[in-house]
């Protein structure tokens, strides 16, 4: 009897290989399985289904994680307001740590004796899937076809081809993940320092140039209502997504440090999630206190730099995702949003829980809790001990 060996497909060239691969020239029992994250179809589900039973598997699932990748990920990536490098809102770093998860999950439900995924030798993806396998299921052996034969490409094709498989290069000049927060887009221009993707290349043409203003409510830092509609969070953010990524809004390349110690570049578009994160960060500046602020923004970015390297089921996310939602129970309101041609502004807030109330006085003007007399003492001591300091050394040299 064949065994079984779990493939993680996408449908595209380098899982499309590793099927053939897997049961012609391994001689394995191949269940192929996708995990939804938002990025999906219904029809686009059905075409990989189709694809993957062409290319001669036993079985296709598909596991929808998209509720669990907000519920698990996704809430605390807004609650951090993380963006990697100022730039990157880790739309994929973010959702091949769920993929993986749920991969491993499905390993265990139907007994495979190994488990495999198409990454190269040269990024992340292959850190997180290893990593992530060998936590949730450390005796099953891990297959990596691409990245253990060293393929190109062109490679990749021509061995399909010998299979009696077409794949087109032309489709396969730029790869493309798509998922809930946000869409990559690689291509030979990411594997170079000086060039930007063509108009071409991103998934999403802009089609619309009237501005547009929309109203985002927030409920303890979670989106749930656009323009007066109220959401669940996955809907709002599909929906936002919907209207504002025909603008052009959220394109950019980020360029980063890679898991294996070298740089990288990837061209991604995320409307959403960077009119969401300004968004929600706006309405924090308002609702809390300057070092809830300082400690998110620490929390924050170390949340997100370890979650980018894999490192999810590390219990100190867990110490970190409590911090997080602690400090979410004031951050409710609404956040006043204006939508341009590749970019967006944010026009201000209304929050019951605005520390900016005029009920305390406000900025550059007389503060109704204290006096200019109480000011002045206050100064005195609170640069008392630098006073002294300049004192104490002012002789000295």
């Amino acid at each position: 009897m064949k065994k079984k060996v779990v493939l993680a497909f996408s449908g595209g060239l380098d899982t499309s290989f590793c099927c053939i691969y897997l049961a012609q020239d391994r001689g394995l029992e191949v269940h192929s399985v996708i995990v939804n994250t938002g990025g999906f179809s219904d029809e686009e589900l059905q075409e990989i289904e189709k694809r993957a039973y062409a290319l001669g598997v036993v079985s296709h699932a598909v596991v929808d994680e998209t509720t669990n990748y907000y519920e698990g990920c996704i809430k605390y990536l807004v609650f951090g307001n993380v963006l990697k490098n100022a730039t990157y809102p880790l739309s994929v770093s973010a959702e091949r740590v769920s993929q993986a998860t749920a991969i491993a999950n499905y390993v265990k439900k139907i007994g495979a004796d190994y488990v495999a995924h198409g990454s190269t030798g040269a990024g992340n993806d292959q850190v997180r899937f290893d990593m992530i396998f060998n936590i949730i299921i450390p005796n099953v052996e891990i297959i990596t076809p691409i990245r253990d034969l060293k393929l190109s490409r062109e490679a990749e094709i021509e061995y399909l081809e010998n299979h009696g498989v077409s794949y087109s290069a032309e489709k396969a000049r730029y790869s493309i993940n798509k998922g809930l927060w946000g869409t990559s887009v690689g291509g030979k221009e990411t594997l170079t320092s000086d060039q930007t993707l063509p108009e071409e290349a991103w998934p999403t043409q802009v089609t619309e140039t009237a501005s547009r203003k929309l109203e985002l409510t927030f409920e303890k830092g979670e989106l749930t209502g656009i323009d007066g509609e109220a959401l669940s969070p996955v809907k709002a953010i599909q929906k936002l997504q919907a209207i504002a990524q025909p603008y052009g809004i959220g394109r950019d390349i980020h360029v980063g440090d890679t898991i294996i110690g070298i740089k990288g570049r990837v061209g991604f578009e995320a409307a959403a999630p960077m009119v969401i994160i300004k968004a929600h960060h706006t309405l924090e500046k308002h609702t809390l206190t300057k070092w809830q602020l300082s400690w998110k923004e620490q929390l924050g970015s170390f949340y997100g730099n370890w979650l980018h390297e894999g490192q999810f089921h590390d219990p100190v996310m867990r110490n970190i995702e409590a911090f997080l939602a602690d400090t979410q129970k004031t951050v409710s309101g609404k956040v006043f949003v204006e939508l341009l041609p590749y970019r967006f502004q944010i026009i201000g807030i209304e929050s019951n829980h605005d520390l900016m109330s005029n009920k305390f006085g406000s900025y550059g003007e007389m503060n109704n809790a204290w006096s200019g007399e109480d000011v002045k003492g206050f100064s005195k001591i609170f640069g008392n001990q630098v006073m002294i300091w300049h004192k104490v050394n002012s002789d000295e040299g």
